[in-house]
């Protein structure tokens, strides 16, 4: 048997996919397909109805990552082709991220470092660098799976009251667990003097966040997004930095990565990182051995590991 994979894997994952079957790629692995087995791939990949085709042994697309918009998962059932991903995996470092943004965010981090490497830096001024607290302010969480609990977690060690909205509430032991309130749409926006968002890409999902969100957040509230970039109309969000409605935003994601909205960069009260949440060698390294273990257990005559619905 052969297995294919888009991406560099680690020696762990090369060694347990070796057991079962001959490990070819990354290098030109579309034209490993024709005889592949199986197919180990990224969320920068994608696995529609033409590269299926071409693979007419394929039994597993093995993502190695959570999401799986870039894969045709309805092609792929309809070829009798198990399709993958990593759930949980990256959901501490992700949490961790989002932290890191909003902290970079609120108290202008980044704006602060840049002055000082300018040489703008001439000691300690009281009116200097002024960012924001969080202690006695609210976080609002868009999404409450596993990283937005794993968010909201982490809330109260920096003093802020939750209050999330969600397509499935928690039970009441998992709320009083988090200090997490459920809330309506508009009183997420309304009250969250942080907005962090972590739900999934889905038709009533994208443009969550667009002009009229944005006009009924807090003023002068924070926006972060370390989800899908889709969630946000970087075009509305662009408008709302520039003119003050808010008072700050922290992207990991991008609507259409990997390019940004025009005037996002001209920003000066915007953190910009390059799609970097997962990213610990202990994270991606854990990515790439569920993807391995899943093609493992397929190729062996066993049921995957993760399987994503269909």
């Amino acid at each position: 048997m052969k297995a294919v994979t888009t991406f560099a894997l680690p020696e762990a994952a090369v060694a347990l996919l070796s057991e079962i079957a001959d490990v070819a790629g990354p290098e030109g692995w579309r034209g490993e397909l024709a005889d592949a087995d199986a197919l180990l791939c990224l969320l920068t990949d994608r696995i529609d109805a033409a590269v299926l085709e071409g693979a007419p042994r394929l039994r597993i697309v093995a993502n190695a990552v959570v999401g799986y918009e870039h894969v045709d998962v309805r092609a792929c059932a309809a070829r009798g082709i198990v399709v993958t991903n990593t759930p949980d995996v990256l959901t501490e470092a992700t949490a961790d991220l989002a932290w890191a943004l909003i902290l970079a965010t609120v108290r202008r981090l980044p704006q602060a470092e840049r002055s000082l490497r300018a040489g703008e830096f001439h000691g300690w001024g009281f009116w200097d660098y002024l960012g924001g607290d969080l202690a006695g302010g609210t976080l609002g969480i868009y999404g409450m799976g596993r990283i937005g609990q794993a968010v909201a977690r982490r809330a109260g060690g920096f003093g802020m009251r939750v209050v999330y909205h969600s397509r499935t509430r928690l039970s009441a032991e998992e709320e009083a667990r988090l200090g997490a309130e459920p809330v309506s749409f508009d009183d997420l926006l309304a009250r969250s003097d942080v907005l962090t968002l972590h739900a999934p890409l889905a038709p009533d999902t994208r443009h969550a966040i667009g002009r009229e969100a944005l006009g009924r957040m807090k003023p002068g509230a924070f926006l972060v997004n370390t989800a899908r970039g889709a969630l946000v109309d970087e075009a509305a969000l662009v408008e709302a930095l520039r003119d003050g409605r808010l008072a700050g935003a922290g992207l990991d994601v991008y609507e259409r990565e990997p390019e940004l909205a025009p005037g996002l960069l001209e920003l000066p009260n915007v953190v910009l990182l390059p799609h970097v949440g997962s990213a610990t060698r202990e994270t991606r390294t854990r990515m790439a051995m569920v993807a391995a273990r899943n093609v493992h257990a397929v190729l062996g005559g066993h049921p995957p590991l993760t399987p994503v619905p269909t």
